[in-house]
C-alpha cells in the first residue's frame, strides 16, 4: 500500500518536530515536508498542484495567516486535499468553520500519541474506502465511512461500555510494542487495568465492529489462548 504523504504545519520548531517524529512511528505514514509559516505551507502546495501531499497537519495559529484563512485558499484553489487541525484553538465558531472547510480532524494541544495515533488511523481507513473504485451498495456503507472519521459516539456503543475505557482498551491493542504479535484480554487487563472479564467484553466489542481480529494462541498448555489484533 502506497505510504500517505503529510505536510507537517506548525510555526515552533520543536512541535513540528514532534509532531513529525510521531507522524513517521504511525505505520503507513510518511512526513514529505514541513512548514513553519502559512506562506511556505501554500508555496509547498503548490508545488506539483499539491500532488505529493495527501494530508496536512495544520495548525491555526501561524505567524502570518490563520490555519482557517489556508484552509479557505486551498478550496477558492480547488483543492480537496484533506487536512487534520492540531491546534490549541478552542473557539466554536473555529471549530464550526473548520468543519464548513472540510477539515477531516480537529486535535486539540496537547495530545498524547496514543490520541494522534488514533485520528491517523482512522484517517487511513477512512481515505482507503474513499479511493475504493465502485459505488457505495447501501446506505450502511455511506454510514460506516462517516463512521471512520469520527469514531464510535459514546451514546452508541452498547450497554455497559463507555468510550474512554474503549479508548484505553484500543490504545493498548495498538501499541505499536505489541500490535504484531497481538495480545490475550489478560495482558489487556494488565495494560488497562481493567479486569480481564472487562478487557474481554470491550475486545469483542472491537472485533464486532471491525476495529479488531480474533485468533487462537498456541503454545500454551491446555485450552489455546484467544489473542486481538487491531485491523
Amino acid at each position: 500500500m502506497t505510504a500517505i504523504r503529510v505536510l507537517v504545519v506548525e510555526d515552533e520548531p520543536l512541535l513540528a518536530e514532534a509532531h513529525s517524529a510521531y507522524t513517521e512511528r504511525v505505520p503507513g505514514f510518511v512526513v514529505v515536508g514541513v512548514a513553519h509559516t502559512a506562506r511556505a505551507a501554500m508555496a509547498a502546495l503548490r508545488a506539483n498542484d499539491g500532488g505529493d501531499v495527501d494530508l496536512v497537519l495544520l495548525d491555526f495559529r501561524l505567524p502570518d495567516l490563520h490555519g482557517l484563512d489556508v484552509c479557505r485558499a486551498l478550496r477558492a484553489a480547488g483543492s480537496s486535499i484533506d487536512v487534520l487541525a492540531v491546534t490549541s484553538a478552542r473557539d466554536l465558531a473555529v471549530v464550526r468553520t473548520a468543519v464548513s472547510l472540510g477539515v477531516t480532524h480537529y486535535l486539540l494541544k496537547p495530545f498524547t500519541f496514543a490520541a494522534f495515533r488514533d485520528k491517523l488511523e482512522r484517517y487511513a481507513d477512512y481515505r482507503a474506502q474513499a479511493l475504493a473504485d465502485g459505488e457505495v451498495a447501501a446506505q450502511h456503507e455511506v454510514d460506516q465511512m462517516f463512521a471512520t472519521l469520527r469514531g464510535t459516539a459514546g451514546h452508541s456503543l452498547p450497554k455497559g461500555l463507555d468510550a474512554q475505557t474503549l479508548d484505553r482498551v484500543r490504545a493498548a491493542l495498538t501499541d505499536g510494542t505489541r500490535a504484531e504479535v497481538g495480545l490475550s484480554a489478560t495482558e489487556v487487563s494488565a495494560a488497562t487495568g481493567i479486569s480481564r472479564v472487562t478487557a474481554r467484553r470491550y475486545l469483542e466489542y472491537l472485533v464486532t465492529v471491525d476495529r479488531a481480529a480474533r485468533t487462537p494462541r498456541y503454545g500454551t498448555p491446555g485450552r489455546p489462548e484467544v489473542e486481538y489484533r487491531p485491523r
